[in-house]
């Protein structure tokens, strides 16, 4: 069961912060879509109440469908501290997203989105040419 989306989602003192936690870019620039296989309603633990059908096939997060983009479960502020209200239940392309960035390395996709919301990149992608 997901928890309370109202309570306020908190690390443990004793964990260190990945910059994952730091961040939250990506919730905030990415559509999220996925296979309406992975809603709760259809057997898999993503909260259909959560997202927005976009075919018959394939739903989103909601809040990452339009412009201004905000993933609905982000909670925090993005750049300071941030989490996800359903992190234990978020779609795959959450899951696979950066796999390497909460260790420091991003990809581009990751640092494309650290870019646009004015933060700095983290280690192991090549600035793109311009």
């Amino acid at each position: 069961m997901p928890p309370d989306m109202d309570a306020p989602e908190t690390a443990p003192r004793s964990a260190p912060l990945s910059p994952c936690q730091s961040c939250g870019a990506c919730c905030a620039t990415y559509r999220v879509n996925f296979c309406c296989d992975e809603l709760d309603d259809r057997g898999g633990s993503v909260p259909a109440g959560l997202a927005e059908q976009v075919t018959s096939v394939m739903a989103c997060m909601r809040g990452t469908g339009a412009a201004p983009v905000r993933c609905v479960v982000l909670r925090g502020e993005i750049g300071r501290a941030v989490s996800c209200a359903i992190y234990e239940f978020r779609p795959s392309p959450c899951r696979e997203f950066g796999p390497l960035a909460a260790v420091g390395q991003g990809d581009d996709a990751c640092n494309d989105a650290r870019r646009r919301h004015g933060l700095p990149l983290l280690g192991g992608a090549v600035a793109p040419c311009r």
